[in-house]
């Protein structure tokens, strides 16, 4: 768990995957992205896989990751096709992989698919040395959902397991986090994202168990911090 006390603004910074997600971005959004996490020290920049490669140049030099979205934001694509996307953004110099899950399968009950689905995209970031992020979009799933998600993930450990794409219906919540980290205990991280956009909401996602937070309101929710800190 995070201490939110001995927060320092450089060590906040750093928990933050400072994201670039709308379809209509072009190059010089891209470059505002990799700019800002450069001069902050967010810890990694949270793209779509067509622009993995010029961020990874932008990047170049600097410890900030360059993290891909998989199956993004729906889910709703072969396990191949995740499989193959991953290797292709890998390839292109992905740090960091967030796929999201089969959503309907889940519904369903199909967590057999979940689970290959899972075991073979982490197997593959293991091999390459990419952390590994699983997207449950918890906005359309039970409560028990969440936790059978999240068992799996405690069996097959992806590095995090993560609340929300931020497309969804609804984004992270404190609540959320606190029970998918009551299940993965220490064996996997939480991401929390979706509707971050102040040091409060951020605040509540670290204070429930999160580790890392994607958001598109990081500079923001830093400057809210140092007042905060300084009050």
């Amino acid at each position: 768990m995070i201490s939110v006390s001995q927060l320092t603004t450089a060590s906040l910074a750093n928990l933050f995957d400072h994201t670039q997600l709308h379809a209509d971005a072009r190059r010089a959004d891209f470059e505002k992205l990799c700019a800002e996490s450069r001069e902050y020290g967010f810890k990694m920049v949270a793209i779509n896989p067509a622009p993995v490669a010029l961020c990874k140049e932008l990047l170049a030099g600097t410890p900030v990751h360059v993290g891909a979205a998989i199956g993004f934001p729906l889910g709703q694509n072969g396990v191949e096709s995740k499989v193959f996307e991953t290797q292709q953004a890998i390839r292109d110099g992905a740090d960091e992989i967030d796929y999201v899950i089969n959503i309907g399968a889940a519904k369903d009950g199909n967590f057999a698919l979940i689970r290959d689905e899972m075991h073979r995209i982490v197997d593959v970031c293991r091999q390459a040395g990419v952390l590994s992020k699983v997207i449950f979009e918890n906005c359309y799933l039970t409560k028990d959902e969440i936790r059978t998600l999240a068992q799996i993930a405690r069996e097959e450990r992806p590095d995090f397991i993560k609340t929300s794409t931020g497309f969804g219906t609804g984004g992270a919540t404190a609540q959320d986090v606190a029970l998918m980290k009551s299940v993965v205990g220490d064996a996997v991280k939480v991401k929390a994202a979706g509707g971050i956009r102040s040091w409060q909401a951020c605040r509540e996602m670290l204070e429930a168990g999160a580790e890392r937070i994607g958001t598109s309101s990081s500079i923001r929710i830093l400057q809210e911090f140092q007042a905060w800190k300084n009050a």
